[in-house]
């Protein structure tokens, strides 16, 4: 039975107008330094990730657009895709451990070109009409955490002011519509709505209702036994199961996050994924435990923790 989301799918459209009205907006007004055009694909080698509704709308295209070859093709570039964008996000985590600056491996990840799936070998996007929000509106000075940004190959000068897309806010409303869908859904991972997936791992995985933590109103019928001769899995299948059974395994182990929590997730769900422009928070460090005071002693207070 497919899972229904046009609901939200419907409130992701408008978010997706409303992106589509902002760069041609801001296009029409300086078409000199917007220097977007077909066959450029800049953007398609960058690093970014899909919030829960994004990667939800996005695999069900694919899904009803690819079949045979075709697909296989682009799921194999996926795997590929995501093999180096799991070991980027690992390194740069246990950077930020290691004490090294947020900011300055952000800024030597941004240099790193991963090739998005999607890309064909004419250097057009096979899904341009259904690409994500970041693809939209890059191109167009943006803003993450207070920092500007704008396409290299763009002709906007420093120093000089223009009309700035702030990527905080608009991620914030795809949290939003994340975390209703998730409650939508009722499932069973109180972290569902704050979940990041790579353009790549959002293709691979299967969105079923085990993966999605669908709570049933009664236990499911043990499945029966494959029948003798059944056909083996195509590769297709088992690129999709290895990236459900890694995604999934994330989910299980979250703790729950709320709508609340900053962008990025709690301590648990940022070390597995995280946006550029907003590293992996450091978990807090657990106050050291009072040592009993001495006899004739007054108990000293203990010092608050910097910020």
């Amino acid at each position: 039975m497919a899972l229904e989301f046009s609901e939200f799918f419907k409130k992701y459209g408008a978010i997706i107008s409303e992106a589509d009205q902002v760069f041609n907006t801001v296009r029409a007004r300086f078409s000199e330094n917007v220097r977007c055009e077909k066959g450029c694909s800049d953007c398609c080698h960058a690093l970014f990730d899909l919030t829960l509704v994004e990667a939800l709308y996005l695999n069900a295209a694919f899904t009803a657009r690819f079949k045979g070859k075709e697909r296989t093709s682009v799921l194999e570039r996926a795997d590929e895709a995501d093999r180096l964008v799991h070991r980027l996000k690992r390194d740069a985590y246990k950077a930020v451990q290691d004490g090294k600056n947020a900011q300055d491996i952000l800024l030597e990840m941004s240099k790193v070109k991963v090739r998005c799936p999607l890309l064909d070998d004419q250097g057009l996007c096979l899904m341009y009409d259904m690409r994500p929000v970041t693809c939209r509106i890059y191109g167009v000075p943006t803003a993450i955490g207070g920092e500007a940004h704008t396409c290299g190959r763009s002709a906007f000068e420093k120093g000089v002011a223009y009309p700035t897309v702030y990527l905080d806010r608009i991620q914030d409303r795809l949290y939003a519509l994340s975390h209703e869908l998730a409650a939508g859904l009722n499932s069973r991972y109180k972290g569902l709505g704050e979940v990041l997936v790579p353009v790549s791992l959002a293709l691979l995985t299967e969105y079923s209702e085990d993966y999605l933590g669908i709570k049933k109103p009664q236990a499911a019928k043990a499945a029966p036994r494959a029948e003798e001769g059944a056909a083996k899995p195509g590769l297709a299948a088992k690129l999709a199961a290895k990236a459900q059974a890694k995604a999934g395994k994330g989910l299980a182990e979250c703790s729950g996050c709320s709508p609340e929590t900053k962008q990025g997730g709690c301590a648990g769900c940022a070390p597995k994924s995280f946006t550029i422009g907003q590293a992996p928070e450091r978990p807090a460090r657990k106050p050291a435990a009072k040592k009993p005071a001495a006899p004739g002693k007054k108990p000293v207070a203990a010092k608050k923790a910097k910020g």
